[in-house]
């Protein structure tokens, strides 16, 4: 079942990938498009694969990254499950628990979710979900790389059927979980598990404007991962570009971003708030504006291991254009982007407070 979200049509000449087969052989709704307005709502269908309700989000048009929607009935469990694709969960509503264990062994490990906590189960362990709480269903997200994973070995059976193991990456040590964490290196966090990533401690990331903060996750030891940032009301962000594969789920404020091409006159403008999901496209230019009157955060997810180096940096995400990078100047913005963002402002309430150019030319 193909859907597309809000006016947004499903890209018509679509190759015909094993990632693609299989999302249709699921047999559950899959969002395709720009964006998803709110995955508190967006409908789903029994997922036989988990025993409960789920759906695909599939956003522009690449194949590295995927997302699962999953709700878990109230005092329901899902299927166990393993497979051999990297998958980092965040929680969008309820209360429950994630058990662990490798295959073989039967010592589990688990941890306990509330809305906003963010975790990964190691690369091919098994692990299954329930719902505490018996009057509401729980709802999960999960940003995976089954598609970069089913395209390269062309089976779908090989992801959720292989008994490999990999201890380098998961020995069940007693805090794996409950490990609190370390820094290590700028803006890099790695754990395992976030209690709740919506009142996670963020660091300055100056070079990306709007006087905004952010930490990036290592998790699991994933080739994926997921960064949070946040920006205060009044403000917006840097327009940069970057490959593909860039999930962005709104964790607080209201807002709105653009996305558009180089070249490109007409921008597509996306409406947000909390529990929106979107993605820019590979190339695509994207720049995040909170119009509201709190502070806005979002939680991306990127392909790419953060480790070793700078690696924001290297890509040139927050390098101007002028010095080679992917990153456009508030100095070098198209003129009706600050007009856009100070009307869509009055509209909230909100008082710019936004520290730029031609705000300061007019003083």
């Amino acid at each position: 079942m193909q859907q597309s979200t809000n006016g947004s049509t499903a890209y018509p000449n679509r190759p015909d990938t094993a990632y693609y087969r299989w999302t249709r052989s699921e047999e559950i709704p899959v969002y395709e498009g720009a964006f998803v307005p709110d995955l508190h709502t967006a409908e789903l269908s029994y997922w036989d694969r988990f025993g409960q309700k789920g759906a695909l989000i599939c956003l522009a048009a690449q194949e590295i990254d995927d997302g699962w929607v999953i709700e878990i009935a109230p005092g329901g469990e899902t299927k166990p499950v393993h497979h051999m694709c990297e998958a980092t969960y965040y929680v969008l509503d309820g209360r429950g628990a994630t058990s662990f264990w490798q295959p073989g062994s039967n010592k589990k490990q688990t941890v306990e979710w509330q809305p906003g906590s963010l975790f990964s189960p190691p690369i091919n362990c098994f692990y299954q979900h329930f719902n505490l709480d018996g009057q509401n269903p729980a709802r999960i997200f999960a940003a995976t790389t089954a598609p970069l994973m089913i395209n390269a070995v062309q089976s779908s059976d090989y992801l959720f059927n292989s008994d490999a193991t990999f201890p380098e990456r998961y020995g069940a040590e007693d805090d794996f979980f409950s490990n609190k964490g370390e820094m290590i290196g700028v803006r890099r966090w790695r754990t395992n598990f976030v209690p709740d990533s919506r009142s996670f401690k963020l660091e300055t990331w100056k070079e990306r404007g709007a006087g905004g903060t952010n930490m990036f996750f290592v998790m699991a030891g994933n080739a994926m991962s997921a960064h949070m940032s946040e920006f205060p009301p009044g403000t917006y962000k840097k327009a940069h570009r970057h490959g593909p594969g860039a999930e962005i789920i709104i964790q607080s404020g209201v807002g709105y971003s653009l996305l558009w091409f180089p070249g490109q006159e007409q921008k597509t403008k996306v409406d947000w708030k909390e529990g929106s999901i979107f993605s820019p496209m590979d190339g695509q230019y994207h720049q995040h504006f909170n119009s509201g009157p709190e502070p806005a955060r979002y939680l991306a997810y990127t392909f790419g291991n953060l480790v070793r180096g700078n690696i924001a940096r290297a890509y040139g995400v927050d390098v101007s254009e002028r010095e080679g990078g992917q990153q456009i100047e508030y100095e070098n913005e198209d003129p009706d982007v600050l007009q856009t963002f100070e009307a869509e402002c009055a509209k909230h309430g909100t008082k710019v407070t936004l520290e730029h150019p031609a705000r300061r030319a007019r003083a």
